[in-house]
């Protein structure tokens, strides 16, 4: 952890968009359209761990979906 993140006092949420691709939003802020929180918020760091245990596939969506749609 770099020394910006151990001053960061800031409250994040983690938000999710269509593609199901995560990211980190400051709390209080406008999502950007197409993002949605899932309801997790934390420090960065509490975030970003989060993120790192859900977010398993890093394949966009439709990608995978397509895949799937072709091996069966």
């Amino acid at each position: 952890m770099s020394s910006d993140d151990e001053e960061d006092t800031s409250q994040y949420e983690v938000v999710k968009n269509q593609e199901d691709q995560y990211s980190i939003w400051s709390v209080g802020r406008e999502l950007p359209a197409g993002w949605e929180a899932v309801g997790k918020t934390g420090l960065k760091g509490e975030c970003l761990e989060y993120i790192e245990t859900v977010w398993t596939d890093m394949r966009p969506r439709s990608l995978r979906e397509h895949m799937n749609s072709h091996t069966q």
